[in-house]
């Protein structure tokens, strides 16, 4: 990711710098409209199992990581990601609210690169990917960071992107070691599930 772009992660979101989402207006980005249309439970279901590694990149204040958190149960943790330090902070005090902190690792990312080394079961990236500027760095962290058995789910808003740019990122994502499974349907969106593939090799 070009860290001269002036592109900075965000809540949920990658956006130009100076525009990052204000903590203050995090609150935006939850409420009960939104979990009308995104309920994080029809979302994901199906996606986690108790005990599961998960990793939720673009956090925000933590509409989808506490969820996540609550269907991995005891066992498994979410690595939460985002690039603003109280924004993390936000979503830690939500889930602490929640009794829910202890299975959640906080992570800051750079301008640049998620940073994030640990394997896991599943990763989300909600309404973000169709403004990281190097998304062929970015999916090559995101089939580095998945076990051999995990998923990946990309979800992008239907107003923002469309067909065309949307498999775009689906074969910039299959060259890069990921397998597209199937398409999944979100509200307002465009989502594709995927699994660890070969970079290159059509799946």
């Amino acid at each position: 990711m070009d860290t001269g772009s002036g592109i900075l992660w965000k809540s949920g979101v990658i956006g130009l710098a100076g525009r990052v989402c204000p903590v203050w207006l995090a609150g935006a980005l939850e409420g009960r409209i939104r979990m009308w249309l995104q309920d994080p439970r029809e979302v994901l279901g199906g996606f986690l199992k108790p005990g599961y590694t998960a990793v939720d990149i673009g956090c925000g204040p933590g509409f989808f990581t506490t969820a996540m958190a609550e269907m991995v149960g005891d066992e498994g943790r979410v690595i939460a990601a985002d690039l603003q330090p109280a924004m993390l902070e936000r979503m830690m005090a939500k889930a602490g609210r929640m009794n829910l902190a202890s299975r959640i690792v906080p992570h800051q990312c750079q301008p640049d690169r998620l940073g994030i080394t640990e394997k896991a079961d599943f990763a989300l990236a909600f309404w973000m990917v169709h403004e990281v500027p190097d998304r062929d760095g970015f999916f090559a962290e995101v089939a580095a960071m998945l076990k051999d058995s995990g998923c990946f789910l990309m979800v992008e808003p239907r107003m923002h992107v469309s067909s065309s740019g949307f498999q775009e990122s689906v074969e910039r994502a299959r060259r890069a070691g990921l397998k597209m499974s199937r398409e999944v349907k979100v509200r307002m969106s465009r989502g594709a599930l995927f699994t660890r593939g070969q970079p290159g090799v059509l799946g």
